[in-house]
């Protein structure tokens, strides 16, 4: 299930995903606030708190068909990924200046970086 996180800042999509993550709530639920997003702000900063015991290919299946969709929406300028989930780590299309994964411990890190392109100076992650 795909809901948004309401309490992000104001330039950036951010949204959970929990139990079985299904395509259509995504292009019902994440396409719509994306494109309302990048009419306003002309750039795409997107968070996504992952919850979800969902079997490796399907988490990579999913992110990598999201991340592919998403930037045809608009140039990602920043993406974060929340997860305690180590396999997300050997996904290394995620490892740029662009995206980052952050632990679920650090969500307001990942929301601050979201929406200012820097760290707090005490991010662990």
């Amino acid at each position: 299930m795909i809901t948004l996180l309401n309490d992000a800042p104001e330039n950036v999509a951010a949204f959970n995903a929990s139990g079985n993550i299904d395509q259509l709530e995504f292009e019902n639920i994440i396409i719509p606030h994306v494109e309302k997003k990048v009419a306003k702000y002309d750039e795409l900063n997107y968070l996504l708190y992952l919850n979800t015991d969902a079997p490796q290919t399907d988490v990579d299946l999913w992110l990598s068909r999201s991340l592919s969709t998403l930037n045809n929406i608009a140039h990602c300028n920043r993406a974060a990924i929340v997860s305690d989930d180590v396999r997300l780590q050997k996904i290394t299309a995620l490892h740029s200046n662009r995206f980052k994964i952050f632990p679920k411990d650090n969500v307001y890190h990942a929301m601050y970086w979201c929406n200012n392109g820097n760290e707090l100076e005490n991010h662990k992650g």
